[in-house]
């Protein structure tokens, strides 16, 4: 069979300082820069990417992928109207031209909001579906932090959620996807059953390694052995920043006939809900982690500074952490990624070894934050050029940017020139650090991070530092929410805000 295959990933926080411009998908970050034909094919080779896994499993079932194009932009704020149709409008060119086909796959987030569609991959959906007919298969993976759409379900054949957060699954979830659409091509198409939850899951608490979700996520796979006729199911736990109408988690069955699905997706709902208040934990203030962690003996302490991750719409250059640690004086201590291309340069310019004073981070103007200014020495530099090495970024190029390490005391500081998680420790090898050896580590990652660092970790904490990422979802000015969606789990509502 002949499959088209492409992907288009944002995760939109509408809550975040920037929009995502249509330079930030063409450029390479974390992940390959947009890519177009088959050279899509030695881009996202060996990488830990759902469409990578999807080509590899639907090649080794005897068939035949034909490349679309495959971009993501890092978590920002809305995708201009200017992104999202020059991406969209060249997904669709590619796909028109490669016609007739047997089926299409894509490599979807499934949160992304644009400037004029609150459905960004509803509206993509829909624009394959008119362009490929209603018999032409539509498959489409997505991110376990999808907000899955009524729109996007009736317009795709199947929808297949990562079950990992860390998102350790990604080419996985691809495999998954080319296994489901081999049953599509033996037989009928699959009954499909969805249920949206109404209550918000706070991002940090939806980490898979930890309780709720690690036992949901073994519920799933139960209802999975135990009724032979499921094709699929996911439990997505949507993505709260992201102030839409259909926001909130979801579940998605999939089925030989109508009853197994409702039931498969209406017992996994229920135990969904039925744990709706163990969605919390410790959130620590910033002074208050930095004095957990100089008093620990676990070593190192890691803090994850939540609510600036650029992985969920952070700039990544807020520095509260970064005056809290200073201001305790603490120690063997390193925090980043901080987004700063300005002092990235200075510091290559200065050189190793020199001292320099630098306005550092605040680039975004967070809440009125201002920049740290201060005098630090230049500790090493690097050039970005980075290749992942942890469960979720091994394989991964990434292209980071002139990079520093800034020194100032007993802190390091990790200054890049393109906003990155600090999710992988390859990023502290590229700059000459050995985590192991530090007593806390502060990175700017609200659960991918866990991947990576746990195992080295003495023990893990989360602080709420200035950031647009809100560890408490009630701190969100949300507007177009359904009027039923509980803001955190047990309530409140948006609707008696309006009163």
């Amino acid at each position: 069979m002949k499959i088209a295959v492409g992907g288009f990933h944002h995760e939109t926080n509408t809550f975040a300082p920037e929009n995502a411009e249509y330079q930030n998908f063409v450029e390479a970050d974390g992940w390959p820069a947009l890519t177009e034909d088959e050279k899509l094919f030695d881009v996202v080779e060996g990488v830990n990417l759902p469409i990578s896994g999807f080509i590899d499993a639907s090649m080794a079932l005897g068939h035949s992928p034909a490349p679309l194009l495959w971009c993501s932009a890092t978590p920002s704020s809305h995708v201009t109207v200017d992104a999202f149709e020059r991406v969209a409008s060249a997904m669709l060119d590619r796909l028109a031209n490669s016609l007739p086909v047997d089926a299409v796959y894509l490599d979807l987030h499934g949160a992304m909001v644009t400037e004029h569609h609150q459905d960004g991959e509803g509206e993509l959906l829909a624009r394959v579906r008119g362009l490929i007919g209603p018999q032409v298969p539509l498959v489409a993976s997505l991110d376990l932090h999808a907000n899955v759409t009524t729109r996007m379900v009736s317009k795709a054949d199947a929808l297949v959620a990562y079950r990992t957060y860390p998102h350790i699954d990604m080419a996985d979830t691809g495999r998954r996807s080319a296994y489901l659409l081999e049953r599509i091509f033996a037989g009928e198409r699959p009954a499909k059953a969805f249920r949206k939850l109404d209550f918000l899951i706070p991002l940090i608490w939806q980490c898979s390694l930890a309780e709720p979700c690690c036992s949901l996520y073994e519920c799933l796979s139960d209802i999975e052995r135990r009724q032979s006729r499921i094709w699929s199911l996911s439990f997505a736990t949507g993505f709260p920043p992201s102030d839409i109408h259909e926001v909130g988690p979801a579940v998605l069955a999939y089925a030989d006939v109508q009853e197994s699905a409702d039931q498969a997706a209406g017992e996994l709902a229920q135990a969904v809900l039925s744990v709706e208040s163990r969605f919390k934990g410790k959130i620590y203030a910033p002074v208050e982690a930095v004095q957990y962690a100089m008093a620990s003996e676990l070593n190192p302490v890691v803090i994850a500074d939540t609510q600036d991750n650029p992985g969920a719409g952070g700039n990544s250059d807020t520095v509260g952490m970064l005056h809290a640690l200073v201001n305790a004086e603490a120690c063997s201590s390193a925090i980043g990624l901080i987004y700063d291309p300005r002092s990235a340069q200075l510091a290559h310019q200065a050189g190793k070894g020199k001292e320099i004073e630098l306005s550092l981070g605040a680039l975004s103007g967070w809440n009125g934050e201002r920049p740290f200014r201060n005098v630090f020495r230049i500790q090493s530099l690097g050039d970005g050029n980075i290749t992942g090495t942890g469960p979720m970024f091994g394989g991964a190029n990434m292209e980071l940017g002139p990079m520093a390490v800034l020194r100032i005391g007993g802190i390091e500081v990790l200054v890049s020139s393109k906003k990155m998680q600090l999710a992988d420790q390859a990023i502290f090898h590229h700059l000459g650090i050995d985590p192991t050896s530090r007593a806390i580590l502060v990175l700017k990652s609200s659960v991918h991070f866990r991947a990576d660092f746990t195992d080295l970790a003495g023990e893990i904490i989360v602080a709420a530092s200035p950031g647009p990422n809100a560890a408490d979802n009630l701190a969100l000015p949300f507007r177009n929410v359904r009027p039923t969606v509980r803001l955190a789990p047990g309530g409140p509502t948006l609707f008696p805000r309006r009163q």
